[in-house]
């Protein structure tokens, strides 16, 4: 017979593996690799980062699908076709930028400011669930269920308004995936709403005939994530540790049993010097470096990141993949590719390359590499603002939000900033993507509704002068100060933006696919206004011809019109009907 000693281990034993069954098949289609072991936490700022510039780049060497795109620049730049046509074509579509950061109405990286006293989001997350300690990010990824996310009517009014194609948030710097993720635990078909929403948005993209591309920002995660190892440094609560300091034992018996937090949060890596004073302030990453007392951790997240990329493009073949940053690319030891050097990023673009060319039979999809520098293969973003000048170095996507990235109270509701800020890039020969933040619970306000509304009635009007348009030889002419024409202000789109004043001076051009030169009006003229169109004079020797008609776009009638050695003098009818601006049309 067994001693009782013999049974009480045994039963311990069953146990313990009943325990780790459950924490590890609770979510079944989870394959992703298990976190090496973390050497012991050191004190704040007591080392400093590796040098980057000396740390070779790791080769990750993570299968990829079989094609002639290889894991390397060069081989991504030899073998890709060039920019789609589609994009070229396309010129402005809407960003879905939306998750369960939402739910905190307090704008943008609400999950990391809710762990900085002081902050908005900090207050915020007070008054509407509790204390960080005991109401932590996690307990917002439960509770979300935004019930009026429907991708379907978005989609429908998205395309109404004008939008050729949609940026669709996959994961944001949160950590959490919006997709059945086969690499991360924490996502929305496990935790929260228990749906696909990728899923959802590329079929309701698919059945409208919009192009879609998912976006992925979870390359900050491991320092954006510091401040949830923190604690509130003085008041009641002084020294109590955040959530993010939890472990997978800690769940037993919780409802997050079995989901490890630091596949949410990351690890705590504020022994580095400059870490945790960039987690307390508003925006700022660490300096460059190297997190080189982990490097096997590091290859882990790398690894980690890429898969995960890996799983969307295989699973919904989307038209475009996007990764945020602003340097030259993820994991490049510097700015926010700080910590790490890979192929991370070369190793993604390789496989969903020879994935599209398997699938689709030709390369149409592309990659946007925030703020990587004219790379065959890649697109560019410009954030906020629009370049001066004409920029045809490379493919670029103009994106700025409507109020703020994530939802928060006190939009500024005007059709004008978006028409302008999208005529703005299109001159310069880029495209626009725009946010319209939506509601917590996924809904569009009637605000919104009304503004992308009034966007679709100015595009149907004037949208042979927008898709598939080329800029001119100049962007645009108007009053000038230090040699810049007067723009729109950058940032985001606000009241100052609605309130910005154009005048009857100030003008933007494009080439249309038929050859014909477009004239913005960056305002509607005075009815009899004489406007003079300086640079299409025939001293200003820009057209190599001379004007043979000259016609506006949602107007029947003959136009009063003279071309001069000063400029293109156009008389201005008597239309009331048309908004925000007017397009000629030059042959």
């Amino acid at each position: 017979m067994r001693s009782s000693a013999t049974v009480l281990l045994m039963l311990c034993l069953s146990a313990a593996s009943s325990y780790a069954q459950q924490s590890t098949h609770k979510y079944s289609r989870s394959k992703h690799q298990p976190i090496p072991a973390i050497p012991r936490v050191l004190s704040l700022d007591s080392i400093s980062m590796g040098d980057s510039k000396a740390f070779p780049e790791e080769q990750l060497n993570i299968p990829i699908a079989k094609g002639p795109f290889e894991p390397n620049w060069a081989s991504i730049e030899k073998n890709y076709p060039g920019e789609p046509e589609w994009l070229r074509d396309a010129k402005f579509g809407i960003w879905v930028h939306f998750g369960p950061q939402a739910s905190g109405e307090s704008g943008d990286w609400y999950a990391r400011k809710m762990y900085v006293p002081g902050t908005t989001a900090y207050k915020n997350h007070l008054k509407k669930y509790g204390h960080p300690s005991e109401v932590g990010y996690k307990e917002i990824l439960k509770d979300w269920n935004p019930k009026q996310l429907d991708p379907v009517k978005l989609a429908k009014i998205y395309k109404d308004a004008g939008a050729r194609f949609m940026m669709i948030q996959g994961v944001h710097h949160d950590n959490y995936d919006l997709w059945n993720s086969q690499y991360q635990p924490w996502n929305s078909v496990n935790v929260g709403p228990k749906r696909d929403i990728i899923g959802e948005w590329s079929k309701a993209a698919r059945a409208s005939g919009i192009r879609f591309g998912v976006t992925f920002h979870h390359e900050y995660t491991w320092w954006w994530w510091q401040t949830a190892f923190g604690s509130d440094t003085q008041g009641p609560k002084k020294g109590i540790p955040y959530d993010g300091n939890l472990t997978l034992a800690d769940g037993k018996g919780k409802w997050w049993e079995g989901l490890d937090p630091r596949l949410l949060y990351g690890i705590d890596l504020r022994e580095y010097k400059g870490v945790d004073a960039a987690a307390k302030s508003p925006w700022t990453p660490p300096s460059a470096g190297i997190f080189s007392r982990h490097l096997a951790y590091d290859k882990w997240y790398a690894t980690n990141w890429a898969q995960r990329m890996m799983d969307v493009v295989q699973h919904y073949d989307p038209d475009f993949i996007y990764t945020d940053g602003t340097v030259q690319g993820p994991f490049t030891g510097d700015g926010t590719g700080t910590g790490y050097k890979a192929n991370a990023m070369q190793t993604v673009i390789a496989d969903f390359y020879n994935r599209t060319l398997a699938k689709r039979g030709k390369v149409n999809t592309f990659s946007v590499v925030k703020f990587r520098n004219n790379t065959n293969g890649t697109v560019t973003t410009e954030e906020f603002g629009i370049p001066a000048n004409i920029k045809t170095d490379q493919p670029w996507i103009a994106e700025v939000p409507v109020g703020d990235w994530f939802y928060e109270p006190g939009f500024t509701y005007d059709s004008g900033m978006m028409i302008k800020y999208i005529t703005e890039a299109i001159a310069r020969d880029g495209n626009a993507a725009i946010c319209v933040s939506l509601l917590p619970d996924g809904s569009l306000d009637e605000g919104s509704q009304k503004m992308l509304k009034e966007v679709g009635v100015w595009m149907r009007i004037n949208g042979e002068a927008v898709y598939g348009s080329r800029a001119w030889v100049i962007p645009g002419e108007g009053k000038e100060t230090n040699g810049k024409i007067k723009m729109l202000p950058g940032g985001k789109l606000e009241r100052r933006q609605a309130e910005f004043k154009f005048d009857e001076q100030d003008f933007r051009f494009t080439v249309g696919k038929n050859k014909a030169l477009y004239v913005f009006s960056m305002v509607i003229p005075q009815v009899g206004s004489v406007l003079n169109v300086k640079s299409l004079g025939t001293d200003a020797k820009h057209l190599g011809h001379p004007i043979k008609s000259v016609s506006m776009l949602g107007y029947n009638g003959k136009l009063k019109w003279e071309q001069t050695n000063g400029g293109l003098k156009i008389t201005y009818p008597n239309v009331t009907s048309l908004a925000t601006s007017v397009v000629f049309k030059i042959d």
